[in-house]
């Protein structure tokens, strides 16, 4: 299955994107494990993002389409694909169909995380990361540790990353909703957009994604 997985910051895209991959025997393919993967390669499109992020500026789309459409040929995405964080924007979108159009091929379904907006700013705000540690991660409703702003792990002090205070995560969905949320309507208009909501367990949530996937897939076979 060729499938996109849409939803805003702090839906657990990517989480339910690698069980989903998983499950479904398709490579998971995320744009920041593509930046960072050409970047550290030293490609030509990496060389072109890193010149724009090094200034500060926004990667223009064809760069992000190309090392797109160059992880889509390889060998293990013959079969099928879970795109992550891509498309972005209505442009990029259309640039997709129009790639896979070529190829003779055509996406499967475009799924569509569903969270209140109170709650991801409560799930990303309420993060602490350990200051010795990134890897080691808390929450001050969901996973609290044992001594407040104490890493159970290490001992370090957990803190608040600036990217998590709600001011910017009330930003960064501003942003969500104007540039990506689009493309669901667009998508909508192909029959391919299946709403799941993303609140609970994080098998819940991919059981409903997959019984969402399942009578796709028997359409797309």
């Amino acid at each position: 299955m060729r499938i996109v997985l849409v939803g805003p910051p702090g839906a657990g895209k990517g989480t339910q994107a690698a069980f989903l991959a998983k499950n479904l025997s398709i490579p998971h393919i995320s744009t920041g494990d593509l930046f960072r993967a050409n970047i550290s390669q030293g490609t030509e499109l990496g060389k072109q993002a890193k010149s724009y992020m090094d200034a500060g500026n926004l990667v223009p789309d064809e760069v992000t389409v190309g090392m797109a459409q160059d992880r889509m040929e390889q060998s293990d995405a013959e079969h099928g694909f879970l795109l992550d964080g891509f498309p972005r924007n209505v442009a990029q979108a259309e640039a997709l169909d129009a790639m896979l159009d070529r190829e003779g091929m055509k996406l499967d379904a475009v799924l569509d995380l569903e969270v209140p907006e109170d709650e991801v700013v409560k799930r990303i705000a309420g993060r602490r990361i350990c200051r010795n540690d990134s890897a080691h991660v808390f929450h001050v409703a969901y996973k609290q540790p044992k001594a407040a702003g104490v890493c159970d792990a290490c001992g370090g002090e957990l803190y608040q990353r600036e990217d998590d205070s709600e001011e910017t995560v009330r930003k960064r969905l501003e942003v969500y909703h104007t540039q990506t949320e689009p493309i669901i309507d667009y998508y909508k208009a192909q029959g391919l957009v299946a709403t799941i909501s993303a609140l609970g367990q994080v098998d819940e949530v991919t059981g409903r994604a997959m019984r969402a996937l399942h009578g796709r897939g028997d359409q797309a076979a």
